[in-house]
């Protein structure tokens, strides 16, 4: 019997211990407040990020890390990215040997400008063949009602994406196994700093030809970035990279999405921030990625004003000039 620790009872973390429990792995589900967890436990429900979906049977939670990963041949992390570090600090010490870490995080840490498998690798001492990424268009709302879709299992040892692949394949949510963890991760990353773009120009009221646009360089965005990360360009045009990106920048379910959208309106950052109930990992993590391009020379100007406009006072209206009044450079494929 495989057995997995999820830890988070947010609306993903909770939606993939639901999936992974259906395709026949035994869960627990760790959170921090015991109201929630005794409530997965009580009513098969989780009130606060998943009203009306009923849980598996075999899915139960915890608020005990050491619980939680008993046995565990997967621990999947399911918390915001910018917690991780610390997070991880205090619960790798009941990390079963050989078990491995799945990290469901789409986010660049800020201040070392790390993806999350670098992060967990460096806190939890272990190998990156021990450490598996879940990435694609997988919008939550979506996916708690079963509806169809398809994510990316990334892992640098393909035995290893093999197993987790199995853990959570089902007849409605179809997975594909990719060793190349940096451009599934650095795709699930960029794309929300892009949805802020995309959603700003949409609470403009500025039209699909503009949103068109911020996708597609957008999509040049992060493989460029990828490029000089070494990622597989080709991750970029499958469901880590374009997939995950049309979504995001499209569904009113996107928290990203809406948080720019608010902006675009008019609403001021404090105002969207007490709006939005759940982490836009792209309001964060904007800063780190923008970082991380500068380190390697890479030209990211979406990327640049989508921080001008979350952190640094910049008007939607400025933004749009100065994304417009750019020389134009040729257009080419990746450019």
């Amino acid at each position: 019997m495989t057995r997995a620790a999820v830890f988070g009872t947010g609306s993903w973390g909770t939606t993939f211990a639901m999936i992974l429990a259906e395709a026949g792995t035994t869960p627990t589900l760790w959170g921090r407040r015991a109201q929630i967890v005794d409530a997965i436990n009580e009513t098969r429900e989780n009130p606060e990020y998943l009203p009306g979906t009923r849980l598996p049977d075999t899915l139960r939670a915890t608020t005990d890390p050491a619980e939680a990963m008993d046995g565990a041949d997967f621990v999947v992390l399911a918390i915001p990215s910018q917690t991780l570090r610390g997070n991880l600090q205090v619960w790798k010490h009941h990390i079963p040997p050989g078990a491995v870490l799945v990290s469901l995080m789409k986010g660049v840490e800020l201040g070392t400008c790390k993806r999350m498998s670098e992060v967990v690798c460096e806190v939890a001492e272990v190998p990156e063949s021990r450490v598996a990424v879940v990435s694609g268009p997988n919008l939550v709302p979506e996916l708690a009602r079963r509806q169809p879709a398809a994510a990316v299992v990334a892992c640098t040892d393909e035995e290893v994406a093999a197993r987790l692949q199995e853990a959570c394949h089902l007849p409605w949510f179809r997975t594909y196994t990719n060793p190349d963890v940096v451009g599934v991760e650095l795709g699930g990353a960029v794309k929300n700093v892009i949805a802020l773009a995309v959603g700003v120009a949409a609470g403009m009221g500025l039209g699909d030809n503009v949103r068109a646009t911020l996708m597609t360089r957008g999509l040049a965005e992060i493989a460029r970035l990828g490029a000089a990360l070494g990622a597989d360009q080709h991750t970029f045009a499958g469901l880590a990279g374009m997939g995950d990106l049309v979504a995001t920048c499209t569904s009113p379910l996107s928290r990203n999405r809406t948080f720019g959208e608010n902006l675009g309106r008019g609403m001021t950052m404090a105002e969207v921030v007490a709006a939005t109930k759940q982490t836009a990992e792209g309001v964060k993590s904007c800063e780190s990625v923008l970082e991380l391009a500068r380190k390697h020379d890479v030209e990211m100007p979406i990327t640049e004003v989508v921080v001008g406009v979350v952190h640094d006072g910049m008007t939607p209206g400025e933004a749009a000039v100065l994304l417009m009044s750019r020389t134009p450079n040729p257009e080419r494929y990746g450019v």
